[in-house]
């Protein structure tokens, strides 16, 4: 009897204890169900929570590419002197907004006086002698008057050639021949913005004598920013021309931006296996800056 009772009380223990394991796989499988019934995913989640900007791409585990905000090529502008001089003013400083064409330095250079007065002189003198030049023409034709003819033609067209000279020298520092003509010779010589912009990498001060060739400035327009990104070799596949792109400025928060893909380097580094991709942002925002640095992941549509 003493076995017979061992052996029922071993077997009871074993079902309580196979009992307690049960409720408690049943109380797991209950916890998962109601995150499912949540619309909850453990692996969607952590994506969401690593990179936010993955969710907005519609792509899983799609990688990030990281760079920079730059200016376009065509959308900067470096300031240099054609003539040299000694500067008289200067009336910028660095991250001045400037409109193209404004008056941004005046160099005092004696040479600029006398390029002026040349083409005054040359510009008087030539209205003179086309006027000798036809009256010649209309006289008598012996040999004498022949001769006169060629020898005004000559003096004529030598001083249209000095007078068109200094006007491509005066056009080439930027000065209107007619308002020489009108409002007489200027004293300094203006030096203009060519783009409208900010100016950055301001290298003059009053006095300082500039070498013909050299620059004061340059001047960026931050309306039409691009982005510079690194992408790696396994990565240079999934870039193209057209792809849109979603982007993060480092300091700016969760914010993301538009851009879309307008170039891709077809020339890999041989250091790191990358290429460059640039992409033109569609809305920039005031407080971009060359150099911020970004995040972007492309945008995929789910098919």
């Amino acid at each position: 009897m003493k076995k017979i009772f061992l052996i029922v009380m071993t077997i009871a223990t074993l079902v309580a204890c196979g009992g307690k394991g049960d409720v408690k796989s049943g109380d797991d499988t209950a916890a998962v169900a109601d995150s499912a019934a949540n619309g909850e995913s453990v692996t969607d989640t952590a994506a969401v929570d690593v990179d936010a900007v993955s969710s907005a791409t519609n792509v899983a585990n799609s990688p990030t590419f990281n760079g920079l905000i730059m200016v376009a090529p065509d959308q900067q502008a470096t300031v240099s002197v054609t003539m040299g001089g000694r500067i008289h003013s200067l009336n910028v400083m660095p991250g001045k907004a400037v409109g193209r064409g404004q008056v941004i330095a005046t160099l005092d250079n004696p040479e600029f006086i006398e390029l002026q007065q040349a083409y005054l002189e040359s510009a008087a003198q030539l209205e003179y002698l086309e006027k000798e030049y036809a009256r010649q023409r209309s006289l008598s034709g012996d040999a004498a008057s022949k001769k006169r003819v060629e020898e005004s033609k000559a003096e004529f067209l030598s001083m249209k050639s000095r007078r068109d000279a200094a006007a491509t020298k005066l056009q080439a520092l930027g000065v209107s021949t007619k308002a020489i003509v009108d409002h007489g010779i200027k004293a300094f010589l203006p030096i203009t913005a060519p783009i409208t912009g900010f100016v950055t990498s301001l290298d003059a001060n009053l006095g300082k004598y500039v070498e013909a060739g050299s620059a004061i400035c340059d001047i960026i327009n931050k309306s039409h920013p691009i982005i510079q990104l690194t992408v790696y070799e396994k990565d240079i596949h999934l870039m193209k021309t057209g792809d849109a792109l979603l982007f993060r400025v480092n300091g700016m928060g969760k914010k993301s931006f538009a851009a879309t893909v307008v170039s891709v380097d077809q020339s890999v580094d041989e250091k790191d296996y990358s290429i460059k991709v640039y992409a033109r942002v569609k809305d920039a925002d005031a407080s971009f800056r060359p150099g911020m640095y970004v995040r972007a992941k492309k945008v995929q549509t789910e098919k």
